[in-house]
């Protein structure tokens, strides 16, 4: 992979979708403002892992108290004078 010299913003603003079709391309865009890089297009990576569905923990030795919720007023007495 060629590194592609980094693109102003202006230039960048204009010429998004060509700067999609590298990234696409599987290279890398950086954007800079007044010379300096602020920004960097790569492609995306989707996760390795799935984010679990709600209750998948169910029935694997996990649990939570009923009171859980519960209000806690008296948390923060043993701090009063």
């Amino acid at each position: 992979m060629t590194a592609n010299p980094p693109i102003n913003v202006h230039d960048a603003k204009t010429q998004f979708s060509k700067l999609l079709a590298q990234v696409e391309q599987g290279q890398e865009v950086v954007i800079a403002r007044a010379g300096q890089p602020i920004a960097k297009l790569v492609p995306y990576v989707a996760p390795k892992r799935k984010i679990a569905p709600p209750g998948s923990l169910k029935d694997m030795g996990f649990w939570m108290s009923d009171d859980f919720n519960d209000p806690i007023d008296d948390l923060f007495d043993c701090l009063k004078d």
